[in-house]
Formats: structure tokens, C-alpha cells, sequence
């Protein structure tokens, strides 16, 4: 999603605002009826495309710019109306912008609330509400968090991706919003890129086979988006997000995020293009959402980089019309704001480059007015609007919410559930990478003594990683409940001694089991070169070196959500495990150690020997990795 661009969460306003309690709100659709008679497009018996032409014909062009508008619930929660007065299409919350009551109920009524207000406007045309539920309802305390995208990518079970997003939209949308900026399809080529973890691997083909999580989102008939399990899906960041150069960002002190993809058109649609290609015609994603990257071409002369969100020719010409794409298109979090020249310049060239709805955080009244003076200057013709409209509408449209705008709550007690938690434990268990295996060291025995060490084998926080209730996410045990990958080994055995930094006695153990990794991030803030790396922190290879010289049998797992470089320490190690960023039910882990499921789960990208290798990827030419792309053991 929705990149922030450097933006420090802690800015975000935490205004509960005048939250309006459910019960309190009077459905606008029987005032809409009485105010415009018969109106076609209040009509469900009639087609959507004649509802849309319909409402279209009767709207003013400051009606049309605000459906274009997205603006952050912080920047309109302390005075609502600006939602009517402004005729806003769309509100979102950010990574970390929640209700002050932030529980399911919470968020209901806080969306209703806001929902209220687009519903008195002239027309009564509802809001869209989208928010980044990219590993579950992240943003939701108590809502399923499952594996981050780049661990199912090793399960190699789309299934279970259909029915992990099939779960987070029942709890999305049974909180209130009805759009979601998921599913990632970008290919991963680099590790040393923040958000390597929200891509299912560096193969495309491994993504388009993933890709059934947009119908686990979406349903796979146009009707399903009207269920109250279901929700529109956003494929992202279009296209070559994860195929940038390395240094090539100008954001801040990114290094590898926002940057430019050097690339020729061959490499380009067959890397990069291919997922959105079957993300539009397999599974008709209703959204996608540009990204921040530029594109600079290798095979045409003089070529410079050009981003996304002006890219008229891989917007409109590719996207739209080759491919066939007919959803609309969401910026990013001010992404146009990268765009060369004054504001006016970027909207009108965004718009222009056929951009439909605009992620305008903070500043959509000035969006509504440049795009205003723009149109009526002639420099953006009135059939851009209307096509941007129209696609906009479309998808009010089919999602219901003309006919039930306000949340439909009848699955609010799922959020959570121990039904729900089932299937992200499986999805942690089948996502586990077994990389060595020596003397049969694993599984794990119950009668065995088990000395565990490392901070992050008892830290949900580091677990779950970015995305999860906050935008960067947060260390700690406190911030949303969940299973920790400790507690789910003492849930196999009472004979365990826990030391997070190894200094406690080992003797008399049988077996270590050492948790080494990352702490949160996301996004540009965690590319390499930016306060990371892909080395392990000296304290890991201090407890790796402790632990694995003084008990017999040796067991590391990597709780981090790309690969590190363990080169130096693989021979100390009996097994290694890959854990990825797990989520809220490290007992998965657990159930792989002690062989309650077997381990099945495969790399979705290579493994380097060193930093300085990267990148590297399955088909180069010189291809050496420590562990290849697909290795994996498997027990029984």
C-alpha cells in the first residue's frame, strides 16, 4: 500500500472525533429515494452500467473531482463535515491510524460515522473506505495475523492463500471498511529491499500462482463483493516495485524503495508485468495502485526515468487498454507529490497519465482545487474525468453500498477466533523452511531438556513484523495478543529453560534452539544501506557461537522477513530453520519442531552467501547461492 514516504506515524492525529454509535444512524437510501423520485442509478434491478451512466449524468464537476479525492481519517476525524462539504469518495486509514477505541466495535462506529456524513451530501453517494490489511486487519488489535506474504510464498499452497485473505476480509469488513490495499504481486529481486517481505517470492510465476488471494478477497463472481465476507482487492505497486537498482532511490535516505527500475521491455513484461497481467484477467482485481518507482529504459535511447504516476503509456496504453484493465486505479500516499514540476503540474499530469482516485492524505482540499482549475482550464479534458469516475462509481456500485452503505456487523464475532487462528497456525507451520538437518536434530523430542535462547523467540512484536498495528510495527509482547514462538514450545514441553540473551546456565541440556532475526520495519526504512543490513546482529552470532559450542545438539530459527547471511555460522548450526515473520501464532513453528506437521515448505527466493551478492536470482547467469530458489527439506 500505501507507502508513506518517509512520513513519522507518530504525526497521525488520534481524534476519536464524533464517532456515531450504529444505533444512532437513520439509512440515508430511503431520503435519496424520496430527494431524486425514480432515479435510475437507485435502482438495484438495473444493470450497473446503466446506474453508473446515470449518476454520472446528474453529477457536477466538483461532485466528480471529490469522488476522486481519498483523504486520511486523521486530517478529517476532528471535523467530519469536510467529508460532505468536500463530496470525499474515499477515506483511509494508514498504517497506525485507528479509532481511540480501537476494537472491532470501534472501528465500526468510526467508519458509520464517516459514512453518515458522504450520505448527506447531494446525492447520497457512499464512501469507500480502505485500509492496509496486508497480513490480516493489521491495524485492528485482536484481529488474525497471519504470515507476511513473502512466508506463504514458501508454503506453495494457493488454497491456503484464498482462504488466508478469505479471513481477512470477513474481518475487514466486518469492522467497516470495504477495500483493502492487498494483495502485494510484486516480484522481489533484491533482498536488500525494505519490503522484500511483502512479496511472495522473486519468481513470477510463484506470485501468479499466489494470486488466489484476490479471490479470496473479491469471491470470484462480481456479485460476491456485495457479501459481508468479501472486499475489494488492491493488486500493487504497478509495476517493478521490487525490481529497482540498488541506489537508485532519491527518497529520503532509501536506498533500493522508490527507485528506479533500469530495465529493458522484454525483462519488464516478463518479470514485472506478467502478475498484473493475471491479476486483471484471471481474477479481475478490481483496484491496483501504482507505486513510487520510475521506469528508465535500457532499450530505448535517451531514455530517462519516469514515475509511475505519470507513466501515460504503462498506465493507460498497457494497463488499461492492452491489458484490458477496467477497475481504477488508487495512488499511492502522495506519490504524485514526486512527480516533477508545481502541484498543479502533478495532479494534471497524474490525471492526464490516467491515475483514477487520488491518495491525497492530508491535503485533498487543495487536490480538489487544482484538479478544478485544471479541468476548467482545458488541460484536463472532461473525458478523463468521467472515465475516472466511472470506475470509481462502478466499484460502489457492485460492492453494495448504495443499497447497504453502513457496516454489516453479522460476522464481527469471527474477528480473532479460534477458527480463524487455526489457519494462520497451519499457514506458519506450512510457511517453515528446513535448510539443514543433521543427525536428524530435528524433530524435537517432549522428554528432551531444551534451552532456548535469542529475544526472538519471545517477542510477538518482532514476530509479526511492519504492518501490524502500527506502520513500522513494534517490539514487545503488549500491543496485540497472540502466541509467542516460546510459549508455543512449552506448549510441547515442560522442560524448558528460556535465556533471551544465553547467559543463563546450559548445562543439562539436550538440545538449543537458538531464535535469531530482524526487528520491525517497513518499507524504505528497511532497506540495507538505511540502518540495516543482512548480516546478523552481533548479538545473534554471540548466542549462535554460545549455545551451539556448549550443548550437543543445535537448532537456529530466522524470525526475520527476508534471508540473512549465515554463511560464517551454518556449520555450527545442527539444523536451521527459516521462520519468516510468522505473525500472531508462533505456535506453527512449534508444531513443524516437534513433528506434528511435517516441514514442507520451500525458499521463495535464493539464498545469498554474502550481502555484496545480492542480487541474485534463480536463471542468472552465475547462479550460486548458499541455498537455491525452491530448496528445502521435507520430513514425515
Amino acid at each position: 500500500m500505501t507507502s508513506h514516504q518517509l512520513l513519522d506515524r507518530s504525526r497521525l492525529p488520534r481524534l476519536a472525533g464524533a464517532v456515531l454509535c450504529a444505533a444512532t444512524i437513520v439509512v440515508a437510501v430511503g431520503p435519496a429515494a424520496q430527494a431524486e423520485g425514480r432515479a435510475p442509478y437507485l435502482d438495484p434491478r438495473l444493470p450497473v452500467g446503466q446506474r453508473v451512466h446515470d449518476l454520472l449524468g446528474r453529477m457536477t464537476l466538483e461532485e466528480k473531482i471529490g469522488q476522486m479525492t481519498q483523504a486520511e481519517r486523521g486530517a478529517i476525524d476532528a471535523d467530519q463535515g469536510q467529508i460532505t462539504t468536500l463530496a470525499l469518495g474515499s477515506v483511509l486509514s494508514g498504517g497506525g491510524s485507528t479509532p481511540a477505541n480501537n476494537t472491532p466495535e470501534g472501528w465500526a462506529d468510526m467508519v458509520d460515522g464517516y459514512q453518515s456524513h458522504a450520505l448527506a451530501t447531494r446525492l447520497h453517494i457512499p464512501l469507500i473506505y480502505g485500509v492496509d490489511s496486508v497480513h490480516g486487519h493489521g491495524n485492528l488489535v485482536g484481529a488474525t495475523i497471519f504470515p507476511h506474504n513473502v512466508a506463504m510464498g514458501a508454503t506453495r499452497d494457493p488454497g491456503l492463500v484464498r482462504e488466508e485473505e478469505h479471513i481477512t476480509a470477513t474481518e475487514t469488513r466486518a469492522t467497516g471498511p470495504q477495500w483493502v490495499f492487498a494483495p502485494c504481486v510484486c516480484v522481489t529481486r533484491d533482498e536488500r529491499w525494505g519490503r522484500t517481505y511483502e512479496s511472495f517470492g522473486e519468481d513470477p510465476g510463484l506470485v501468479i500462482r499466489m494470486e488466489t488471494g484476490i479471490d479470496g478477497f473479491q469471491g470470484t463472481r462480481t456479485s460476491d463483493l456485495k457479501r459481508p465476507d468479501r472486499v475489494l482487492a488492491t493488486a500493487k505497486h504497478y509495476a517493478g516495485d521490487g525490481d529497482t537498482a540498488f541506489g537508485s532511490s532519491t527518497s529520503g535516505t532509501y536506498t533500493i524503495d522508490q527507485g528506479v527500475a533500469i530495465t529493458d521491455w522484454r525483462h519488464f513484461a516478463r518479470i514485472d508485468l506478467a502478475p498484473y497481467e493475471a491479476a486483471v484477467k484471471r481474477h479481475d482485481v478490481g483496484s491496483i495502485m501504482p507505486g513510487f518507482q520510475s521506469v528508465q529504459w535500457t532499450d530505448r535511447p535517451g531514455s530517462t526515468p519516469v514515475k509511475m504516476s505519470a507513466d501515460k503509456e504503462l498506465l493507460t496504453d498497457v494497463l488499461k487498454r492492452k491489458i484490458g484493465f477496467d477497475g481504477f486505479l488508487i495512488s499511492d500516499w502522495e506519490a504524485i507529490h514526486q512527480i516533477p514540476g508545481d502541484y498543479a503540474t502533478q495532479v494534471r499530469t497524474s490525471v492526464n497519465a490516467g491515475m483514477d482516485m487520488f491518495m491525497e492524505p492530508f491535503s485533498a482540499p487543495q487536490f480538489e482545487q487544482t484538479l478544478l482549475a485544471e479541468v476548467r482550464a482545458g488541460r484536463v479534458p472532461m473525458s478523463r474525468i468521467d472515465d475516472a469516475v466511472s470506475r470509481i462509481l462502478r466499484a460502489k456500485f457492485e460492492l453494495g453500498l448504495f443499497e447497504h452503505p453502513y457496516t454489516d456487523r453479522s460476522n464481527i464475532d469471527t474477528i480473532g477466533s479460534p477458527a480463524h487462528r487455526a489457519v494462520a497456525r497451519e499457514a506458519v507451520a506450512k510457511s517453515q523452511v528446513l535448510l539443514k538437518n543433521s543427525g536428524k536434530a530435528l524433530p524435537l523430542r517432549k522428554n528432551q531438556r531444551i534451552y532456548v535462547a535469542g529475544v526472538n523467540a519471545d517477542d510477538l512484536g518482532n514476530q509479526a513484523g511492519g504492518w501490524t498495528v502500527t506502520w513500522q510495527g513494534q517490539s514487545g509482547n503488549t500491543a496485540f495478543p497472540g502466541t509467542t514462538i516460546l510459549q508455543g514450545i512449552r506448549q510441547n514441553s515442560s522442560r524448558v529453560t528460556y535465556s533471551a540473551d544465553a547467559s543463563a546456565p546450559t548445562t543439562g541440556s539436550d538440545v538449543g534452539v537458538v531464535v535469531v532475526g530482524e526487528t520491525p520495519y517497513a518499507e524504505g526504512v528497511g532497506d540495507v544501506g538505511n540502518g540495516h543490513t543482512l548480516n546478523l546482529s552481533a548479538t545473534d552470532r554471540a548466542n549462535i557461537d554460545k549455545v551451539c559450542s556448549a550443548i550437543a545438539t543445535c537448532v537456529v530459527l530466522d524470525v526475520a522477513g527476508r534471508t540473512q547471511i549465515v554463511t560464517d555460522e551454518l556449520s555450527k548450526m545442527d539444523a536451521f530453520v527459516m521462520s519468516w515473520l510468522p505473525g500472531s501464532e508462533g505456535a506453527g513453528v512449534s508444531d513443524v519442531l516437534f513433528g506434528k506437521r511435517p516441514f514442507t515448505g520451500k525458499l521463495p527466493v535464493s539464498w545469498p552467501r554474502s550481502e555484496d551478492q545480492e542480487p541474485i536470482n534463480v536463471g542468472d547467469r552465475h547462479y550460486d547461492p548458499l541455498f537455491p530458489y525452491g530448496y528445502g527439506l521435507t520430513t514425515r
